[in-house]
């Protein structure tokens, strides 16, 4: 190269502007981190809103009481999609309300009517429990006297038995069938004080399976000891027709046209015949003073009443409440302390083939094909007609109270929640998470490229 040649790029380089290289790239290096901190930064926003659109303000736990305690909800709603399962956190504590039937939110593609709503006892938190198959609830899946635990069917037909669903721990416990050879086991009664339960076994009697024995046995949750109360061929009908003394010493159970008395040590004390269109009225049969209450039709009408009886079955008369009409039947929750009887309504299906006001079989009026909605009723002493405690949506087919809800008498305000529940809100703030850090590992993918390319010198 000529000293002329070299002196002339000089010149021609030297009048070329020169091209900020370090300046550029750390503001593009700037600009790239405050992306990135802003994407990042929005979806732990999200994430962070998504438990508190869960569980409100507030650390996690169990939501504290309400000041009036345990109370009835005026009205239920429907789980939403994606609601939080009742072993989920944060835990639900006691509840209230169970309930069941073929409305949004409890069928599902695998376990057809199989889903149970949950309702807490203090506010309108909702949980789900999903039993596999239909299940109606007050009859297959019994909520405790206190709320906090739930009793479902579990298992398989080759190990059978009950699970116990903690409500305020969040634990599942297996209560294997006491009755060996059992096919299905399901839940029949709580004892009052929630240390015993009572289970109904299904057990074949020949290799075909075309015969079956039903047990009914008082097991102890603590030992496991089971007492065998009765074995018939014979299903216990209205559901769980089984009821305790407040104090747990006796109970009853209705086996076919008859109720029998036995201690709860299995020993039989007095058995009776049911007069037609009876039943004995539900968990909530004993009155406090040593009587039994039966549902009774008034023949040729669709009105339904309570009637009393002694242990001998002797007639004693309809106490002073009113009677219940335009239902299939009623079921017996409890008592409330001024005489209110509390009981579960099953307003018809008006498709139904099935005609009410003749004579039909107890437990053919509770079937979810015959029932079109529940309602949880007050019927106090003197009242002209019953006072509506409780409203369901439709196609919400089966319902059980805890004992305790009964008693304390209270009915809150309800303002069921809407739209998606919990679990949907989480996954929504996984994806989101997963899709904020997707992107900004683009981002910074990309800055970096962007550096390298800038940051090569133009040579001299």
């Amino acid at each position: 190269m000529s000293v002329r040649l070299r002196e002339a790029l000089r010149e021609a380089a030297a009048e070329v502007p020169a091209y900020p290289v370090h300046e550029r790239a750390v503001r593009t290096a700037r600009r790239t981190r405050r992306r990135i901190a802003a994407a990042v930064a929005a979806v732990l926003v999200l994430v962070a809103l998504v438990p508190v659109a869960v569980r409100g303000a507030g650390p996690p736990g169990i939501a504290p009481a309400g000041a009036g305690g345990p109370a009835l909800p005026d009205r239920l709603g429907l789980p939403g999609f994606g609601a939080l399962h009742a072993t989920d956190r944060p835990r639900l504590g006691p509840a209230s309300v169970i309930f069941s039937g073929q409305a949004r939110g409890l069928t599902g593609l695998i376990d057809e009517d199989g889903t149970v709503g949950i309702v807490a006892a203090d506010a309108d938190r909702y949980r789900t429990w999903q039993v596999g198959h239909e299940a109606p609830a007050g009859e297959q899946v019994l909520l405790s006297p206190d709320g906090r635990r739930m009793a479902a069917p579990g298992g398989s037909s080759e190990h059978p038995g009950i699970d116990l669903v903690d409500l305020v721990d969040g634990t599942v416990r297996r209560l294997p069938s006491p009755r060996q050879g059992s096919t299905m086991t399901e839940p029949a009664g709580w004892a009052p004080d929630g240390t015993a339960l009572v289970v109904r076994d299904t057990t074949p009697t020949n290799p075909e399976g075309s015969a079956y024995v039903n047990t009914l046995s008082l097991v102890r949750l603590d030992t496991g000891r089971a007492v065998r109360l009765l074995e018939t061929d014979q299903l216990p009908v209205f559901g769980t027709s089984l009821a305790f003394t407040a104090d747990g010493s006796r109970l009853a159970y209705q086996v076919g046209d008859k109720v029998l008395v036995a201690s709860a040590d299995g020993r039989r004390i007095t058995s009776f015949s049911l007069p037609p269109e009876s039943g004995l009225a539900g968990k909530g049969a004993w009155l406090p003073d040593g009587t039994l209450a039966l549902v009774s039709h008034d023949p040729g009408s669709d009105r339904w009443r309570l009637r009393r009886v002694d242990t001998t079955g002797k007639d004693l008369g309809a106490p002073a409440l009113p009677a219940v009409a335009g239902v299939t039947t009623i079921r017996l929750l409890g008592w409330q302390a001024d005489g209110t009887a509390v009981v579960v309504a099953y307003r018809p299906e008006p498709n139904s083939p099935t005609s009410f006001e003749g004579a039909l079989e107890m437990d053919q009026r509770t079937v979810y094909g015959n029932v079109r909605t529940v309602r949880v009723l007050g019927l106090a002493p003197g009242a002209a007609a019953p006072t509506t405690l409780l409203t369901a949506p439709d196609q919400v087919l089966a319902i059980d109270v805890a004992d305790a809800v009964v008693r304390a008498g209270r009915v809150r305000t309800a303002d069921p929640p809407a739209g998606p529940g919990g679990r949907f809100w989480w996954a929504a703030g996984v994806v989101a998470l997963v899709l904020g850090g997707l992107l900004a590992r683009r981002l910074l993918r990309r800055g970096r490229a962007r550096r390298v390319t800038r940051g090569r010198a133009p040579r001299g």
